[in-house]
């Protein structure tokens, strides 16, 4: 996966994910949360996804907090696997910008291929999330000596 490097004073190996790497684990899962600024607050909210095009889409309710994501939102997106008991994981960081999909062709294809939520309930809303910035990082036990 890569190359794990010790940090100093550290009981874990860190290392930093390359953008190669970031994006295949994107495409590898189907949950994240969202995280944005709501008119309530900040807030981190569940969603599903898919990596489609190099943005990160998921489709929510018209109704709900999501609903308030206008063009350019800024937002922060995270995917993770944590291991508490053997005290490792990894993270996928994506800052970007969320919008509508409005594009008749665009909302078609993902009506077709696009993510399906979990949540019941109307969910045709779609957001895509266009990413400025993608990072990651993984944490493992100290290797062996």
């Amino acid at each position: 996966m890569c190359q794990v490097t010790k940090v100093e004073g550290s009981a874990s190996h860190f290392a930093e994910l390359t953008l190669a790497e970031c994006e295949r684990l994107l495409a590898e899962h189907k949950a994240g949360r969202i995280g944005l600024n709501a008119p309530t607050g900040p807030q981190i909210l569940p969603v599903t996804y898919a990596y489609y095009a190099k943005t990160i889409v998921f489709r929510t309710s018209p109704y709900g907090v999501l609903s308030s994501i206008g063009r350019h939102t800024r937002v922060a997106f995270e995917i993770d696997d944590i291991d508490e008991e053997r005290e490792s994981g990894w993270s996928v960081l994506v800052l970007g910008s969320a919008e509508r999909v409005t594009r008749e062709y665009t909302l078609t294809s993902l009506w077709k291929d696009g993510p399906v939520p979990w949540a019941e309930g109307t969910r045709n809303l779609f957001i895509m999330i266009t990413p400025e910035t993608i990072t990651g990082r993984i944490v493992g036990p100290p290797a062996a000596d």
